[in-house]
């Protein structure tokens, strides 16, 4: 009977609003915090449609793990979890606060999977270098939902379906990845040279972008059955996972959009989505 009375005390104490929309957010490379660029621009003239939310939730690539777990202390620290870049970046800080009380109910909404709720994390650069562009006077708070990387996406987008009650809530889900993305055969001379593609890459924006807008998700789900465009597009699930949480939020009267859909460097796109 305690946990009942905890759950309806943290829901009720999450005002009901209008259902947030959901984003996907191709976040790239982490100088994105501090470069200006079509990719941030795209960031912030979304950030201009969004409904003012209450909290946020975000599932980033960079936090993989065994089993599931939720940020829960009250201040999260800013990870620099990178190296190799300008001192400029790593001095960047962003003090959102974290919700407590957002992470449990997180929890309970995710029974019977067992979920930590953690105190160790913080916000890594999956999540603060592009909600940075979203909100920069850190001013809404943040949460971050681990991906466990033992389970397949079905599982994932099954997951994320239980979160749907979050949104009429005032919490803005963030999936935060890239879906294309090969580092191994990144072109680095050719980093800036816009929407950059190798032959491979351009075949799986093609193929990924026309499921997406079809509505057509359970290709994407099963992705390790498509042609080799898709294997060299997402050689590892970490940056793709987050697209699949995004996609099990949607509803069937809500309709989806594409921005800062450019690919990079040969092998890494910038695609992002919205639902609404």
């Amino acid at each position: 009977m305690t946990n009942l009375n905890e759950h309806y005390n943290l829901s009720q104490s999450l005002t009901n609003t209008e259902r947030m929309p959901v984003l996907f957010l191709g976040h790239g490379s982490p100088m994105n915090a501090i470069e200006e660029n079509q990719f941030v621009v795209g960031f912030r003239n979304i950030a201009k449609t969004l409904p003012h939310p209450n909290a946020i939730l975000c599932i980033s690539a960079h936090w993989f793990t065994n089993g599931t777990k939720v940020t829960a202390m009250a201040l999260p620290k800013t990870i620099h979890d990178f190296g190799g870049f300008p001192q400029s970046l790593f001095d960047v800080q962003y003090p959102a606060k974290g919700n407590p009380e957002l992470a449990k109910e997180t929890k309970e909404l995710l029974i019977p999977t067992a979920v930590e709720l953690d105190e160790k994390w913080g916000l890594d650069h999956g999540a603060w270098t592009v909600i940075k562009h979203l909100y920069p006077d850190a001013n809404i708070p943040v949460i971050q939902l681990s991906i466990d990387y033992t389970k397949p996406a079905q599982y994932h987008y099954e997951l994320a379906q239980k979160l749907n009650t979050l949104r009429n809530k005032g919490i803005l889900i963030i999936g935060s990845g890239n879906i294309i993305h090969n580092l191994r055969l990144v072109d680095f001379p050719n980093f800036d040279k816009d929407n950059y593609g190798y032959e491979w890459a351009i075949e799986a924006r093609e193929t990924i972008n026309s499921y997406l807008l079809n509505g057509n998700y359970q290709p994407l789900i099963d992705y390790e059955k498509l042609k080799k465009a898709i294997q060299l597009a997402i050689p590892t699930p970490d940056h793709y996972l987050p697209l699949i949480y995004t996609l099990g939020l949607q509803q069937k009267n809500e309709s989806l959009v594409l921005f800062n859909d450019k690919l990079v460097a040969g092998s890494l796109s910038m695609t992002s989505l919205k639902i609404s």
